[in-house]
């Protein structure tokens, strides 16, 4: 997805301005942009294949003074996915360097934000920890906005009319229909929100763990900067508890749905059931009377033909009486 959002302090690493502004952005850097900034800033720049690690030890590190960061957050797909795509963050005292391989709303969404702060004297863990609060409520929103779907798919499945009051109008078959591909529907979609929710709390683990960290490797930033960092630890605490809740609501809807599928499904069988026990009387019957013994009583009466389509369409008939009655059609 080619990326439309503002740069941030400098994203081109050639540009003039790249070596003496606090944040530097870089998007899908190739060897010789890496190189670039090397020169420019003295930080090593991480590649594709370096975030993408999933030890701690490589996500979290400090090397040659820098805090360097690796925190898989959440990016929009082409396909309306949403998939874990890394963003490195390289921090030391004076500088803020990010790299990205997509479209990331920690860095579009802070970049007018950051560009101001840096106008206002504020330093590289002033943007960083700004960055982080963006990026932790973007993630509320996305959340509330789960919560709100999930309600409308419990409203769907629990609180809408039967199917037979809700296709009055339509055949039996149309009915089952309708009602059998809104429930496929409303798994598939369940499913979809499971898969979004799972990688979700990953980038809140990965953020969960960068201020305990900075605490204990980054004696130089601010108090100020310190104790936002601290809410900033305790939202992303909120969040995942969230998350395990949305997770249990989105196990509960499904559960529901295979419970009204499997329902559908024993109505077919029962249904298919009936039939067949419907059909075994009078098939018996004309096995008997298709036997053609000589010395059948039947064989040579004038009525015997009538009598025996009589006892066929009775023999099934009683049957489908009795199950009518008992409720079962």
């Amino acid at each position: 997805m080619p990326d439309q959002s503002p740069p941030a302090a400098a994203v081109h690493p050639a540009s003039p301005d790249a070596a003496g502004s606090v944040w530097t952005d870089l998007l899908r850097p190739d060897e010789a942009e890496r190189e670039r900034v090397r020169q420019l800033t003295g930080l090593r720049v991480p590649t594709l294949a370096d975030l993408s690690e999933i030890e701690t030890s490589s996500r979290l590190a400090v090397r040659d003074g820098a805090i360097y960061l690796s925190l898989p957050l959440a990016a929009p797909e082409h396909d309306g996915d949403v998939r874990p795509s890394p963003l490195g963050i390289v921090l030391t005292p004076e500088r803020l360097l990010t790299v990205r391989y997509a479209d990331l709303f920690a860095v579009s969404a802070a970049a007018p934000r950051a560009r101001a702060a840096e106008a206002a004297g504020q330093g590289s863990a002033h943007l960083a920890v700004l960055m982080l609060e963006v990026t932790v409520d973007h993630l509320a929103d996305v959340l509330e906005h789960i919560g709100e779907v999930l309600d409308r798919i419990s409203h769907r499945i629990f609180h809408s009319p039967a199917p037979d009051a809700g296709h009055a109008k339509l055949s039996p078959r149309s009915a089952r229909a309708s009602t059998s591909d809104g429930l496929r529907a409303s798994l598939r979609e369940t499913g979809r929100t499971g898969e979004t929710l799972t990688r979700l709390r990953e980038s809140l683990l990965g953020l969960g763990r960068v201020p305990a960290f900075l605490a204990a490797n980054a004696e130089w930033i601010p108090a100020d900067v310190t104790r936002r960092f601290t809410v900033l630890r305790s939202d992303v605490a909120s969040l995942t508890d969230h998350i395990g809740h949305l997770t249990s609501q989105v196990q509960l809807l499904q559960d529901a749905i295979l419970g009204f599928i499997n329902i559908e499904q024993s109505n077919i069988i029962k249904v298919m059931t009936v039939v067949s026990v419907i059909g075994v009387p009078p098939t018996l019957v004309a096995s008997i009377y298709g036997m053609n013994f000589h010395d059948m009583p039947e064989l040579a009466w004038r009525w015997g033909y009538p009598y025996g389509l009589a006892l066929i369409v009775a023999s099934g008939l009683l049957p489908l009486l009795w199950f009518k009655r008992r409720g079962w059609l």
